[in-house]
């Protein structure tokens, strides 16, 4: 049976996951389109420090977040300058570690999106006296819908199964940092091997359920 504890846990964890998606799904668009139509000699470089988390060890990331987001770092400085106090160990702080961790499970998925559209519509777009800004929205994002899908779906997933990042930046704190994957090895080192039971099998049910939607999609997509 699941405790208090683990219902926080599960919840604080669905909604970190959402709030990353939507905030990546934001800012990840933009560099998505950049990325995808941009010439730029800086393509290269932008591409590996958006995909660095993906090869990056998830302690050496929330390592140097950590120093970035604490006191004596810029981004700490600069919260603390605005009233908002330091970020680690917070909720906000998750997220911000979240969406560094998850960027690249959304960004290239939309990076690859964009770039199989292509610049035809667009130019067909053009001839109808249409704006950049009405040709994205019209003509970019509802051709762009799959690669969407998959970003969100990708990114939320993502952010279900983070385990070091948030242990580092968030600690283990119940109901504010504690998320899933924490809680799991709270419940192991415990020796609470039934309770660990219990989440870790419903986040391997989460994993296959999304693999699942992922390799459906592609597998009805190829009929097409």
């Amino acid at each position: 049976m699941l405790s208090d504890v683990d219902f926080a846990a599960v919840w604080l964890t669905l909604k970190l996951a959402t709030t990353t998606t939507v905030i990546l799904l934001i800012v990840g668009t933009p560099i998505a389109w950049w990325l995808a139509r941009t010439r730029s000699k800086w393509k290269g470089a932008i591409g590996a420090v958006v995909a660095l988390p993906l090869v990056l060890p998830p302690t050496v990331l929330g390592f140097y977040l950590l120093i970035a987001l604490g006191p004596h770092g810029l981004i700490g400085q600069l919260t603390q300058s605005l009233g908002w106090g330091v970020l680690p160990f917070t909720f906000v702080g998750l997220v911000v570690a979240s969406v560094f961790y998850s960027m690249p499970f959304v960004v290239q998925p939309l990076q690859q999106a964009f770039e199989v559209i292509g610049t035809r519509p667009l130019e067909v777009a053009a001839t109808l006296r249409a704006s950049p800004w009405d040709a994205f929205f019209s003509v970019v994002l509802p051709l762009a819908k799959p690669g969407f899908i998959t970003a969100s779906i990708l990114g939320f997933a993502h952010t279900v199964g983070e385990f070091g990042v948030v242990l580092m930046i968030g600690g283990n704190i119940p109901e504010k940092t504690q998320v899933v994957s924490v809680q799991i090895y709270n419940h192991v080192e415990a020796l609470e091997y039934a309770e660990a039971h219990v989440l870790a099998g419903g986040m391997l049910l989460f994993s296959f359920l999304v693999l699942l939607a992922l390799y459906s999609r592609k597998g009805t997509n190829a009929w097409k």
